[in-house]
């Protein structure tokens, strides 16, 4: 039977590992993707602030939480739960640390940062989503206590956020699919006749209807 300073302790950890890696760390990565297309150098200013303001709170509360667990928790490593964690640990910040080395945009070796950059932002995500399911789980095992309804809204809020990801990756080509400029519609198949209409109509449009 856990003592009740000891079970609050263990819910304010699992809340701080929720908090930053399963809601502020996705949402970060769902805002940096609004940068995907855009051109307005103000707006990427924007997004960038954003994101980096997510991914900093995040690395905080997962400090945090670390924190906790170190000061309070019993940490032999035997269980997935606490391995799992501290390879997360290390990931995030050397995520981090890539994402302060971030270069300009065309200049060389952008790609390869892109590219490193991008493969810890997955893994870090998946290692946060797992980290989750495998608490619950431990603290299922410690106290007896059912887990089934989080696992469930954890589960819906991950579906979400996959959905609204995969969204964003093929919502331009939707929109374009569709709709043209003044709300005409297109046939999808027709790509030539498209793609010089499309051309035509943003040429047609001042450089002052959309402000940067």
């Amino acid at each position: 039977m856990l003592i009740p300073e000891l079970s609050y302790q263990i819910m304010l950890h699992g809340f701080l590992l929720w908090a930053s890696m399963g809601f502020l760390m996705p949402i970060g990565i769902l805002v940096i993707r609004m940068s995907n297309r855009q051109e307005c150098r103000r707006r990427l200013k924007i997004i960038l602030y954003i994101h980096a303001t997510l991914q900093v709170l995040s690395l905080l509360l997962v400090t945090a939480a670390a924190i906790m667990s170190i000061r309070n928790f019993e940490n032999s490593f035997k269980n997935n739960h606490q391995r799992i964690g501290l390879a997360l640990y290390g990931v995030i910040w050397l995520q981090t640390g890539t994402g302060f080395l971030r270069p300009d945009r065309g200049s060389k070796g952008r790609s390869i940062w892109f590219s490193v950059h991008w493969l810890l932002g997955i893994t870090v995500s998946l290692l946060g989503i797992i980290n989750i399911y495998t608490g619950l789980q431990a603290y299922h095992t410690k106290t007896l206590r059912s887990t089934g309804v989080w696992n469930l809204a954890f589960t819906v809020e991950i579906a979400v956020i996959v959905f609204v990801y995969l969204l964003q990756q093929k919502w331009h080509y939707i929109m374009q699919s569709g709709v043209i400029l003044g709300n005409e519609p297109v046939r999808p198949t027709d790509q030539e006749t498209l793609s010089t209409y499309e051309k035509k109509e943003l040429s047609a449009i001042p450089s002052s209807s959309e402000p940067c």
